[in-house]
């Protein structure tokens, strides 16, 4: 059985990232990253300040612009006006969710779709599903990341998605397809979960519901790639059982240190180096 081991994967763009950003600043280019972080949501104030650290570590700067809930819709649409403008930001990154009280997809559809770098927009998500040049988010680029730099191919196999939420299962769906996989996908409503993880060549677990996927749900052989982040007990474990799924994949991401190392990764290898083909 083989670890897909994402933290490598993620060192593997670090420093795609750091080429590229070295480039730039030599050229006297200074990218920067605005980060939105409106409302009093703690894990979403907890990934911005993770990833400005990140960034700053690559040399990419990135500010956090925070808010409280009681901002006003047009304010805040006002300033990502403004970093619409600015040229030296290159991505706009809005903690989700936004609190309830504001229409986020309003606020969403305001951003530049050149610097909507987590793939948020309207305009990002219809390239997506027309194989055209867009940003996609993050979540699923780290999932295709890992599958490439392990050279799994896609093209002719049984790929099942759990989840079909629109910031991962949906898009990945589509990222998968592109690349010419035949593609189920499962959700709260399948009727016979285990019959149809088992013809999965690729099993994707995206469901954030922690020991979902046993061992008696994989196919002898299968990549099976945990998207799940669920906190048990004061751990982090992923919707894969992973002692009893080791024991009968081919290949697995663990979680800890497998699609969430990348993910991160991913939203600075927007920042810096654009835009790419979604097929």
């Amino acid at each position: 059985m083989q670890i897909l081991d994402g933290k490598e994967v993620a060192a593997f763009h670090r420093d795609r990232v750091e080429r590229k950003l070295a480039d730039l600043l030599e050229d006297n280019i200074h990218p920067e990253l605005a980060i939105l972080c409106i409302g009093n949501d703690k894990p979403s104030a907890m990934y911005a300040k993770s990833m400005q650290r990140l960034a700053q570590a690559t040399g990419l700067t990135a500010e956090i612009y925070g808010k409280d809930v009681a901002m006003r819709e047009d304010d805040i649409i006002s300033m990502i006006e403004y970093f619409n403008e600015k040229k030296s930001i290159y991505g706009i990154l809005p903690m989700m969710p936004l609190p309830g009280n504001y229409n986020a997809s309003r606020i969403i559809n305001c951003i530049d779709p050149a610097k909507d770098v987590d793939g948020l927009t309207d305009t990002n998500i219809a390239h997506l599903c027309t194989g055209r040049s867009g940003f996609v988010p993050c979540t699923p680029r780290a999932v295709i990341a890992v599958l490439e730099y392990y050279h799994i191919s896609l093209t002719g196999k049984e790929v099942v998605i759990i989840g079909r939420s629109n910031v991962v299962g949906k898009p990945l769906a589509q990222l998968c397809l592109n690349r010419n996989a035949t593609v189920t996908h499962c959700h709260t409503r399948t009727r016979d979960l285990q019959a149809e993880t088992r013809r999965a060549d690729i099993l994707i677990a995206a469901a954030g519901r922690a020991g979902l996927i046993r061992g008696d749900m994989v196919k002898p052989g299968a990549v099976v790639i945990d998207v799940g982040i669920n906190r048990i007990d004061g751990k982090t474990v992923g919707d894969v059982v992973y002692d009893e799924v080791a024991n009968v994949a081919g290949a697995v991401t663990p979680v800890p240190g497998g699609i969430g190392s990348v993910t991160t990764m991913m939203m600075l290898e927007n920042v810096v180096c654009g835009q790419t083909l979604t097929d």
